[in-house]
């Protein structure tokens, strides 16, 4: 049972840490992972941010239209990732999330096309960037309406309780979102009929320029559930080991029906809000510099490196390997080419009606 091997207690006062700034392990249990999956948090970490330079530099290019940078992220994203079974369970993430998709094992092909609206998006560009979706991978297509995924989340793991299939749901935000009716009602309903979901927010502490206490008076998201009669746990969002023992309790726990959890990962936002934002405006240099020193990316590397598992030569070497990886991805995205106008008309009736047909007509 859960509860008997249960490490975390909710509503904690402080976030739940695993690891210091400085690399060191804090946990009071020991640490039963396997080098190679310490690696691979790295890894996928570093693919994240590094995919997110590289939409940066397609976007200075003119070839991007729309970024929403995710640096600082990485940890919250690639934990919750590894906690779940891909291509299984069911994920509803939110605009901010390339290294939760990328660490699932969605192809980068197919995140360049969904930003670049190329034949190699699976979605046919029909959405604007940073707004992709996965049927493979059980991703549902990210939504612009904040906190507008959740119900139909909630509703997809009450039909996995029904159905008895064993799967869970994972749903993620930013803070933001909590401001939102869709927010309080999905969490109520889950917690009603006690769905097989895991709420996460990753509180950057910034909804666009709005700051978190103008958003809420409650000290924490993660109190929040306490109303809804969920657990809600507090993590540091930059320890990747943190949130990953915290997310694979809490699918565990939904996994063997006690139902859905909220955990907030406090995370920060190392670049403005989207490309189109100037986040000087609202928060201080000062500020984001101070931030930058718990880096989630510089303290996992501090954390191998402390265990002899890593070395700055073979993280350039990496680098260099992703560098390649992407490069290659952006290329295959542009040689499938635009995507034509006329698959506007496709995918939305069985039979395209006579208006509809007209249409096409007209336009081609």
């Amino acid at each position: 049972m859960i509860k008997d091997s249960q490490l975390f207690q909710p509503f904690s006062e402080k976030p739940i840490r695993l690891m210091g700034d400085a690399g060191e392990w804090l946990g009071s249990f020991e640490l039963n992972l396997d080098s190679d999956t310490l690696l691979k948090f790295y890894r996928d970490m570093l693919r994240a941010r590094l995919f997110d330079e590289r939409l940066l530099l397609l976007h200075r290019r003119g070839q991007v239209s729309f970024v929403a940078p995710s640096a600082g992220h990485e940890a919250a994203q690639v934990a919750v990732a590894a906690a779940l079974k891909p291509k299984k369970d069911w994920v509803f993430p939110y605009y901010r999330e390339p290294g939760l998709l990328l660490a699932l094992g969605v192809p980068a092909v197919e995140l360049f096309g969904q930003a670049m609206a190329t034949r190699a998006d699976p979605n046919r560009g029909r959405q604007m960037p940073a707004h992709p979706g996965s049927r493979d991978f059980n991703v549902f297509t990210v939504a612009s309406v904040i906190a507008s995924h959740l119900p139909p989340a909630v509703g997809t793991a009450i039909s996995m309780k029904v159905r008895n299939t064993g799967e869970v749901v994972v749903a993620s935000f930013g803070d933001g979102a909590t401001s939102e009716g869709d927010f309080h009602a999905g969490l109520n309903f889950a917690g009603v009929q006690g769905a097989p979901i895991v709420f996460v927010c990753q509180n950057n502490r910034y909804a666009i320029s709005v700051e978190y206490h103008k958003q809420t008076a409650a000290e924490t998201i993660a109190s929040k559930a306490e109303a809804y009669g969920l657990p809600g746990y507090l993590v540091d969002g930059m320890d990747v080991l943190a949130c990953f023992f915290v997310m694979r309790e809490a699918v565990a726990r939904a996994r063997q029906g006690f139902g859905p959890s909220l955990v907030e990962m406090q995370v920060y936002r190392l670049g403005p809000h989207s490309s189109a934002d100037d986040d000087t405006r609202y928060r201080p240099v000062e500020e984001v510099e101070t931030w930058k020193t718990r880096d989630p990316l510089a303290r996992m590397h501090r954390f191998l490196a402390h265990r002899g598992l890593w070395s700055r030569e073979e993280d350039l070497a990496l680098r260099t390997e992703i560098e390649r990886e992407f490069r290659q991805a952006v290329e295959d995205a542009q040689r499938a080419g635009a995507v034509p106008l006329e698959w506007m008309f496709e995918d939305v009736f069985a039979e395209l009606p006579d208006h509809l047909r007209e249409q096409r007509r007209d336009l081609l």
